[in-house]
């Protein structure tokens, strides 16, 4: 793993995962400290801004019977139901004008934790002639750690912000785990501070 500054160029695109109001403290499925990464993506969203680079945003958008729910033996509670206050995007996350929007697991039978699965972000990225991904949001374990593994299986370099990313370690460390698992699958670990307008 190299360190030291990333200076961003032409070919490089931010991916915010799922900052949803149902992902943040008070929410129904809240990651703890989830609403910490609001400003370091916010301040990485504006340095993409000026130098002219996209940002995409994606987000869970389930039907109210959606598999992942417990009521239909998934694992989970109900939560980011499209529509509703909860799949919201969180109100003081500041995307640029313009910014792309990806709606993933919006099938009944069909769960999705990868921004890639069951979406067009992988055509929508070729379009962009993307090279360099920069990925943060929530969570580190789950919808983070699947989508930076779909896009290092796509070929991207994968930048994983490290400052931008909060877990939800059911198992104590799984947080700590994906990242290493990143990795040691060829994903670099930065911070906000590294990264550089062009």
């Amino acid at each position: 793993m190299t360190t030291g500054s990333l200076r961003l160029r032409k070919g490089d695109v931010l991916l915010v995962v799922d900052v949803q109001n149902d992902f943040l403290p008070g929410g129904a499925l809240a990651v703890p400290g989830g609403d910490a990464v609001i400003p370091v993506l916010d301040t990485c969203a504006e340095k993409f801004d000026r130098c002219g680079l996209p940002v995409i945003a994606s987000r869970d958008w389930h039907p109210g019977d959606h598999c992942s729910f417990r009521e239909q033996g998934g694992p989970w509670p109900v939560h980011c139901v499209a529509g509703t206050h909860g799949a919201e995007l969180a109100a003081t996350l500041a995307l640029p004008r313009g910014s792309a929007l990806v709606s993933k697991a919006t099938e009944r039978d069909r769960d999705a934790y990868s921004a890639f699965q069951g979406t067009d972000l992988g055509e929508r990225l070729k379009h962009l002639h993307c090279r360099r991904l920069f990925i943060g949001g929530l969570a580190t374990d789950y919808c983070v750690r699947a989508t930076a593994l779909d896009a290092l299986a796509a070929g991207l370099e994968v930048i994983v912000l490290e400052d931008a990313v909060r877990a939800v370690d059911a198992h104590p460390g799984d947080g700590e785990r994906a990242l290493a698992e990143l990795a040691s699958r060829g994903a670099r670990l930065a911070r906000l501070d590294e990264v550089h307008g062009g």
